[in-house]
C-alpha cells in the first residue's frame, strides 16, 4: 500500500481520511504526532511517501509560506520522492474579479497577504513538482462550509451585511464535498493542473447570510452602504466583502470527473429549520 503524507490534518482532511484508508498507509503531519510545518527539525525523519495531501494554511504573517518551503525540503531528504501533490489552495488568490465569471486560466492577483502566502505556496509547489517530475494538483477553495460551519457567530453579533447595489459575489464548496474532490485528486489518472474547487451556487454575501438566518430562524443582517463598512466591520472579515467573483466549475467537472452531493448551499445547508 502506498503511503500518503496529509499535511495539515484539519476538518477536510479528516471527513476524507475514511476513503484514503482504503488506499493508502496515511500518516498525519500534525502536531499531537510530533510534527510542526513550523519547526522543519520535526520533520527531519518523515522518509517521504508516494502522495501528498497538503492541507496546512500558510503563516499568519510574512510574504511567503515557510511552512511549505519546510515540508518540501524535508520531502527533499526523504526515501521516497512523492509521484503526486494535492494542494488545497484558495480562490483568493484571484482577487477581486468584478464580479466576471473566473476560471482557471485567470491570471492570479491576490489582494490580501493571506492570498498572497496561499499564491507563493501554490508556485513554490509548481517548482518542486516539476523538477522532481510529479502531478501537482491545484485545489482553489472558496468558503467552506457544513453544519458545523455555518456564520452562526456573525448573524448572532448582528453584524451588517452590505446593501445589494454594494454587495459582492462569493462561492461556496461543502466541506464534505472538497474531502471528496481532494480525494479523487489523488487518484493516479487525475489528470495535473489547477480546479476550483466549488459548487454550482451563484449569490451574493448579503443573500447567503440572509438565506443561514432564515435556516436557523435568527434575524437577517441589517445591510449598510459600502462607504459605511468600515466602521462597523472588523478588518479580516471586511476585506472578504471587498473582493467579488463567479467561479467557474466546468474544469473540475470534465477533467475530474466530479459529481457534487451538494451542488448550492439549498443542498447542503442543514435543513434544521424552515425560514420565517
Amino acid at each position: 500500500m502506498k503511503r500518503l503524507l496529509v499535511a495539515g490534518y484539519g476538518d477536510v482532511a479528516r471527513r476524507a481520511r475514511p476513503a484514503l484508508d482504503t488506499r493508502f498507509e496515511v500518516t498525519a503531519l500534525s502536531r499531537r504526532n510530533g510534527f510542526d510545518l513550523d519547526r522543519p527539525e520535526t520533520l527531519a525523519a518523515l522518509g517521504g511517501g508516494e502522495a501528498v495531501l497538503h492541507c496546512a494554511p500558510p503563516p499568519p504573517a510574512g510574504a511567503s509560506d515557510a511552512r511549505t518551503a519546510n515540508l518540501l525540503a524535508a520531502l527533499e531528504k526523504g526515501r521516497i520522492l512523492p509521484a503526486r501533490i494535492v494542494y488545497v489552495s484558495t480562490s483568493g488568490v484571484y482577487g477581486d474579479c468584478g464580479g466576471a465569471r473566473v476560471d482557471e486560466d485567470r491570471a492570479p492577483n491576490p489582494q490580501t497577504a493571506r492570498a498572497r502566502r496561499r499564491l507563493d505556496a501554490e508556485r513554490q509547489l509548481a517548482l518542486w513538482c516539476t523538477r522532481h517530475s510529479a502531478a501537482l494538483v491545484v485545489l482553489r477553495a472558496p468558503g467552506i462550509y457544513a453544519a458545523d460551519r455555518l456564520p452562526l457567530e456573525r448573524l448572532v453579533a448582528g453584524l451588517p451585511a452590505l446593501r445589494p447595489e454594494d454587495d459582492v459575489y462569493t462561492n461556496h464548496i461543502h466541506a464534505d464535498d472538497l474531502a471528496a474532490i481532494a480525494v479523487r485528486a489523488l487518484e493516479d489518472d487525475a489528470p495535473a493542473g489547477i480546479y476550483n474547487a466549488c459548487d454550482d451556487t451563484e449569490m451574493k454575501m448579503g443573500e447567503w447570510l440572509d438565506f443561514v438566518a432564515g435556516r436557523m430562524r435568527i434575524p437577517r443582517p441589517p445591510r449598510i452602504a459600502r462607504a459605511d463598512a468600515a466602521a462597523h466591520i472588523p478588518e479580516p472579515m471586511l476585506s472578504f466583502m471587498c473582493e467579488s467573483r463567479r467561479l467557474s466549475n466546468r474544469r473540475m467537472k470534465e477533467r475530474l470527473g466530479i459529481r457534487l452531493r451538494f451542488p448550492t448551499v439549498h443542498d447542503g445547508v442543514p435543513r434544521l429549520m424552515e425560514a420565517a
